[in-house]
């Protein structure tokens, strides 16, 4: 992982890989027996690097400011030892009330009072919970009780923007579609 991080700049922002390429090089069934963590490093370095687009690299951080700060890294590397779940403060007490105190900071670093939330795992998690929100305020929280059906949410309308990466252009009409939202009402 550090070395990834001191060359992350060294690598290509494309995949140098054709659709197909990386599972070819693959097996076809797991391993019989486990294998030993130097042929595992070995098959990252040479099978899956190749696949990464190294969104990380310098050029690109500007669309993915912090996603490979050390400590940021760290947090990752804890929580993964940790097994934490954090989905709700049953499964996370620790999660959830430091995310909270988090927030707490940001309103005292300029976030309006007011603010409440939680903070997403990703940007498609936020669209998600963006259009769940607006639909259950537009009608009034009927969907939720009642489900999309004749005169519940059928006149909801999304716009998304056309000037989003593609992902997230895609990402916002998957997100409108979980939410009930039909195709010819997405813009």
């Amino acid at each position: 992982m550090a070395d990834y991080l001191d060359q992350v700049e060294a690598y290509p922002t494309a995949p140098q890989v054709k659709p197909g390429e990386i599972a070819a090089r693959l097996p076809a069934s797991p391993p019989q027996r486990g294998e030993s963590m130097d042929q595992i490093f070995a098959d990252f370095q040479s099978v899956l690097l190749p696949g990464d687009d190294a969104l990380a690299a310098s050029e690109l951080l500007r669309l993915l400011p912090g996603q490979l700060e050390p400590a940021l890294v760290l947090a990752e590397m804890l929580t993964a030892t940790l097994g934490a779940q954090c989905m709700l403060w049953q499964t996370s007490p620790a999660a959830t009330e430091l995310e909270t105190r988090v927030l707490d900071w940001l309103r005292n670093i300029g976030l309006p009072e007011g603010f409440t939330g939680v903070i997403q795992d990703s940007a498609s998690s936020a669209i998600l919970c963006a259009i769940l929100t607006a639909r259950e305020r537009a009608t009034g929280w009927r969907v939720n009780e009642e489900g999309v059906g004749v005169g519940v949410g059928e006149r909801l309308t999304v716009y998304c923007s056309t000037r989003p990466t593609r992902p997230r252009r895609r990402t916002s009409r998957s997100r409108a579609w979980a939410a009930g939202i039909c195709a010819d009402r997405r813009r």
